[in-house]
């Protein structure tokens, strides 16, 4: 099935590492031009690099999120870069505490993770979505996260700032639809790699007492079909969402948890 994203342009957020790099690569794949933001962009440099030797187009801009005027400069770059912006994917984001109960949570902790995966994706749509009004076109994609559609003990601010993105989201997609312009939201739940081992299952591994390997299979249990979701199976979901062949989906939310949250 052709998704076609050729030439087309990808602004993407927290591309260093994990599913920002799986989804970043995905694109590559697909012949997009990329726009990369992020605080680290020694980081993110090698993952541009991957991209250019797949043959596309990658710019890296340094940019935090959480700070108005720097995405707003930062969409200007991506136009000046590449005269439009036709995707606008967010996977920046952050984990927040583990394992504390809400009482056990500090204002900070609260602040933090909220600012980061609530206040980085409005500043980010808000200084893309102008152009792409002006063009009557353009797919947004959030990278939310399934404990944000059903909660999670032990994942209170986590859970809050991710079901806060889903009504960011919602709001956004019928504010942008009469222009053309598909919001929507992908929401993995746990997701293998360096931050699901040695946090997520390392904290369980050490309240039961049990070893690390596990955890993980106590985890792979919760699901319907018994395995962890990938990075792979993240960016393949960016990927319709963006394309156009989910051209008359807007404002939903896609659990990729191997069935966790809608069963």
């Amino acid at each position: 099935m052709e998704l076609q994203l050729r030439d087309k342009v990808a602004l993407i957020t927290g591309p260093a590492k994990g599913m920002g790099r799986a989804v970043t690569l995905a694109f590559a794949r697909e012949g997009a031009k990329l726009v990369l933001a992020g605080r680290d962009t020694g980081a993110i440099e090698p993952v541009a690099e991957e991209a250019r030797v797949l043959g596309v187009d990658a710019v890296v801009v340094p940019c935090d999120l959480t700070v108005g005027a720097q995405t707003e400069a930062l969409a200007a770059h991506a136009l000046e870069a590449f005269g439009r912006i036709d995707v606008l994917v967010n996977v920046a984001g952050g984990s927040g505490p583990i394992g504390k109960t809400g009482w056990e949570t500090t204002s900070e902790e609260f602040d933090e993770i909220v600012q980061l995966n609530m206040t980085g994706c409005f500043n980010t749509m808000r200084a893309v979505l102008p152009s792409m009004i002006e063009r009557r076109s353009g797919k947004v994609v959030n990278v939310g996260g399934t404990f944000g559609m059903r909660g999670r003990a032990g994942r209170m601010a986590y859970s809050a700032s991710k079901w806060g993105l889903r009504g960011i989201t919602k709001s956004f997609a019928l504010e942008a639809g009469p222009y053309g312009i598909n919001v929507n939201c992908v929401a993995p739940g746990m997701v293998d790699g360096p931050r699901f081992r040695e946090k997520v299952c390392a904290n369980m591994a050490d309240k039961l007492g049990i070893t690390l390997e596990e955890a993980m299979t106590r985890h792979a249990a919760d699901y319907a079909l018994r395995r962890v979701s990938t990075d792979a199976d993240v960016a393949n979901a960016c990927l319709f969402m963006a394309s156009d062949v989910s051209r008359q989906i807007t404002g939903v939310d896609l659990p990729v948890d191997g069935g966790w949250a809608m069963l």
